[in-house]
């Protein structure tokens, strides 16, 4: 009896945490497709990149004062990278990517998902779930939720 008392109480868990899976899903389902109708200028979707991805708070300072020249060759590398992304990924084709604010997010989240070097599987899990890279993604989908909200000024 003690086993199936158990079952029943992780299987309404389970259904519980589905539950909350689904709607999160569908929320952020409408919110990927209104950024896919807000356009984005490439100034600032490059914006937008750098200050997602800045490594310091010495970094942003640089990009918010506009002293682009002292930013690091390695992390400009960087941005180059993901604005190739943007603009060359077959994923970044499509009506709903190339140009809109959904094209923005999904350049950031490709680049590190798919082409930034982790070094090992093991280092790119930890990154991706709890490390530098979902932070980067994280603060991507808030600068992203900003521009959708109050345009450009959200990069100021």
């Amino acid at each position: 009896m003690r086993h199936t008392a158990s079952a029943h109480e992780k299987l309404k868990k389970a259904h519980k945490l589905l539950g909350i899976s689904h709607t999160v899903s569908c929320e952020l389902q409408e919110i990927f497709n209104h950024w896919s109708k807000v356009r984005i200028t490439d100034t600032n979707l490059k914006r937008l990149i750098q200050l997602a991805l800045a490594p310091s708070k010495e970094a942003l300072d640089k990009i918010f004062s506009g002293k682009q020249e002292e930013l690091s060759t390695h992390f400009n590398k960087k941005i180059d990278a993901v604005l190739a992304y943007a603009f060359n990924n077959p994923s970044q084709i499509d009506p709903t990517t190339n140009g809109t604010l959904y094209g923005c997010y999904n350049a950031v989240t490709g680049y590190l998902q798919n082409v930034h070097d982790y070094g090992s599987g093991e280092n790119k899990l930890k990154s991706l779930m709890w490390g530098i890279s979902q932070q980067q993604t994280q603060t991507a989908f808030d600068l992203c939720n900003g521009f959708a909200q109050v345009g450009a000024a959200a990069l100021n």
